[in-house]
C-alpha cells in the first residue's frame, strides 16, 4: 500500500508526460554521494525489467544539477541529497511531487595522525592548527549540512559557529572545485593529498573514501552535533515513459536494500 501511494504521487505527472520514444536514453541525474549505489540500482533495474531503456546517468553535486535543469537541460528523473532542490523544481512547475527515498548523516574523516574521538571532535575542529574541510554550500548539500553542524556547535561553545564557518575550506562540490581523477573517491583523494586534517562529509562517502585510503579515520558525530540528510526524488515534466518505473524501483524493497548496503537509511 505504501509503495502504491508513492508511485501514485510520482505519477501526478501522467497528464504532462510526453510519449517519448523508447529508444531515447532515460536521462537520470543524481547526487554524487549516490553514484556507487545508484549504479548498482540501475543495473538491477535493467535486469529486472524486460523492456528497460538505456539510461544515461550522471552524478554531480545536487545544487549544480538543479541549476542545469533550471537552465533547460533535458532530465527525466532527479535524485537529490536534500529535499530543498527537488522541491524548488516542483514549486517552479518543472516536476511532480517530491518523495523522500533515503536518509544519510554526516561523519568526519580524519588524517591518521590526528588524535580525535567523537567526544573531542568539536575541540579539534576549533583548534587553530587543524585544517577543516567541507564541501561547497548551495552547490552541494553536504556543504550545507556541514554548516548546520557549525550552527549546532554554537550551542556548545560560544563563537564556535563564526570560527568554524570562517576557517572551513570548501574543497569539493563547487563549480570550480578541483576534480578527483576518474575512479577516485573525491574525499579520499582530498585527504590523500593532505588538503585537510578533518573533513566533514556523508558517512556513506567516508566509508567509500576509507576503502581507497585505508589509513583514514572515520569519526561519528556526537548526538549534540549530528545532522541528518534527507534525499528527495522527483520526476520531471515531459519525462521518459520509464522514469516513473525506475523511480518506483528505487523506492521499492530491492532498491532500498541496495541503498542500505552502502550505508543509507531508509525513510
Amino acid at each position: 500500500m505504501k509503495h502504491q501511494w508513492i508511485l501514485g504521487t510520482l505519477l501526478t505527472l501522467g497528464l504532462t508526460t510526453t510519449a517519448a520514444a523508447h529508444d531515447n536514453p532515460l536521462q537520470f541525474r543524481a547526487a554524487g554521494s549516490l553514484k556507487v549505489a545508484m549504479t548498482d540500482i540501475i543495473g538491477a533495474y535493467q535486469q529486472a525489467s524486460e523492456n528497460a531503456s538505456n539510461i544515461n546517468a550522471q552524478f554531480a553535486p545536487s545544487g549544480l544539477l538543479r541549476q542545469r535543469i533550471e537552465q533547460g537541460e533535458k532530465v527525466d528523473l532527479y535524485a537529490s541529497a536534500n529535499m530543498k532542490h527537488p522541491t524548488a523544481l516542483h514549486n517552479a512547475g518543472l516536476s511532480g511531487e517530491v518523495v523522500m527515498f533515503a536518509r544519510n548523516k554526516l561523519c568526519a574523516l580524519a588524517q591518521p595522525e590526528v588524535t580525535v574521538t567523537p567526544t573531542t571532535l568539536l575541540q579539534q575542529m576549533l583548534n587553530n592548527t587543524i585544517r577543516l574541510g567541507t564541501s561547497t554550500p548551495k552547490a552541494d548539500p553536504a556543504g550545507d549540512y556541514a554548516f548546520k553542524v557549525f550552527e549546532r556547535a554554537e550551542k556548545l561553545s560560544p563563537n564556535a559557529q563564526k570560527i568554524l564557518s570562517s576557517k572551513a575550506l570548501q574543497l569539493t562540490g563547487g563549480p570550480t572545485s578541483a576534480k578527483a581523477p576518474d575512479g577516485r573517491n573525491p574525499y579520499g583523494w582530498v585527504m590523500e593529498n593532505n588538503q585537510a586534517d578533518i573533513f566533514l562529509t556523508y558517512c556513506t562517502n567516508a566509508v567509500l573514501a576509507k576503502k581507497q585510503v585505508d589509513t583514514l579515520q572515520i569519526i561519528a558525530l556526537p548526538d549534540n552535533l549530528s545532522v541528518g540528510a534527507n534525499y528527495g526524488l522527483t520526476v520531471l515534466n515531459g519525462a521518459h515513459p520509464q522514469a516513473n518505473e525506475l523511480a518506483e524501483f528505487i523506492i521499492a524493497p530491492q532498491g532500498q536494500a541496495i541503498l542500505a548496503e552502502y550505508g543509507f537509511d531508509t525513510p
